[in-house]
């Protein structure tokens, strides 16, 4: 059994074939607990599943709308795109080429994109994020990368200026740590 404490040193015993319905708490603040069988819980339940539900509608609508509305259609790869390619300094994954591949299709179509790209630590998500800049860039669109952290931001921002250079690409960087003067006369260029 696994034994779960409530408000006010009440004691549930689950068993452990039903582990399944237990899952570790990982919020940030403390949870608030409940008194084992009042109304305090089935309200908060009944409060997140009425939320989740809106959620799912908002994003049936969020996504039904997409699918009326025509995305950009950029250009087919050029010559630039070709080289900015193979001076990639390594050589691609599998997952980089099919993800590459899938982003630049969806690109060249009518539809609008999301897209999620998920991979661990030194697997060449940035190279492929790369790629799909490049393609915007080429077709004269603007391109923002943001991430969670200054430390990252820098790392990307040195990262894209060493792949882009030799090609007419400005690259900028925004955070806390670049300059006022510099931080304004990177937002006039963007106007």
């Amino acid at each position: 059994y696994i034994l779960l404490e409530y408000k006010g040193g009440d004691k549930l015993y689950i068993p452990t074939e039903q582990i399944d319905r237990v899952q570790k708490y990982i919020g940030g603040e403390a949870p608030k607990l409940s008194k084992l069988g009042s109304k305090e819980w089935d309200l908060s339940k009944a409060k997140v599943s009425k939320s989740v539900k809106q959620l799912a509608f908002d994003l049936v609508k969020i996504y039904s709308e997409r699918t009326v509305n025509k995305g950009y259609v950029f250009s087919p790869d050029s010559g630039w795109q070709e080289d900015f390619e193979t001076s990639f300094p390594f050589q691609e994954t599998d997952g980089q080429v099919k993800c590459i591949s899938e982003i630049k299709s969806d690109m060249e179509s009518k539809k609008v994109m999301d897209r999620l790209l998920l991979g661990d630590v030194g697997f060449g998500k940035t190279e492929v994020a790369m790629r799909a800049c490049f393609k915007a860039v080429y077709d004269q669109k603007q391109v923002a990368i943001l991430v969670p952290t200054t430390l990252l931001a820098r790392q990307h921002y040195e990262n894209f200026k060493d792949r882009f250079s030799g090609f007419p690409v400005k690259i900028a960087q925004l955070s806390r740590f670049v300059p006022e003067a510099k931080k304004k006369k990177t937002l006039r260029a963007l106007e």
